[in-house]
Order: structure tokens, then sequence, then C-alpha cells
């Protein structure tokens, strides 16, 4: 699927999208849906729901993918965030604003 299918996808395009690679990945592991939702531990109506692109909760997802052995994807749906070590560096090093000196002025002797 191409960057440009991905941006412009709906929320049922990319939930129909889902469903059909959840149901790939089953097929190919040989696997009938009452046994990857006992597997999985969720409902066989969930199981279907998920893979006819009628949607499904963040759980339901989360435990077929364990089911099929594919936590990789979940992974890449939330990659760990690292710091950069110059970010690190920079934050350490920011310097203060620099402040104006206030002196009070000299009488001059005429005064």
């Amino acid at each position: 699927m191409a960057l440009t299918d991905q941006i412009t996808m709906t929320t049922e395009e990319w939930e129909t999208y889902l469903g059909e690679q959840f149901r790939t990945m089953r097929i190919r592991a040989n696997l009938e849906q009452t046994q990857l939702a006992t597997r999985s531990g969720v409902s066989l109506g969930a199981l279907k729901n998920l893979e006819g692109g009628k949607g499904c909760s963040l759980k339901t997802l989360i435990k077929v993918a364990r089911g099929l052995g594919r936590t990789d994807w979940l992974e890449a749906l939330a990659p760990k965030i690292s710091v950069s070590p110059m970010q690190l560096l920079n934050s350490r090093t920011l310097k203060a604003p620099r402040q104006k000196v206030f002196r009070p002025r000299k009488c001059s002797p005429s005064e």
C-alpha cells in the first residue's frame, strides 16, 4: 500500500484493511476462527467483527495480535521514545537569560 493511500484512508477503510490482514495471518497460521478466539481469549463475535472490518476494542486487537504471535505490530504502533544525546546535552546547558545590572547613579559634586 502506497503512503499516499495510507494518508487518505478513512477510519472505516483502516478497519477493513486491518481486518483483512488479521484474517490472512490467521489463515496462514492454519487456524479456524474458533481456535484463534480461544487462544486469544476473545469471543468469536469479537474476532469476526475484527476480521470483517466492523471495528473492535483496543483490547481485542492486542489479544488477537498476541494470539497470532504478532506483537511486533504493536511495537510498530508505539515505538520506544528515546532522547537523542544532543537533545539531552542541550537541555542541560541552557543558559539563563542575561540579567541587567542595576547600579544607582552617583551624585555629582555640584548637586
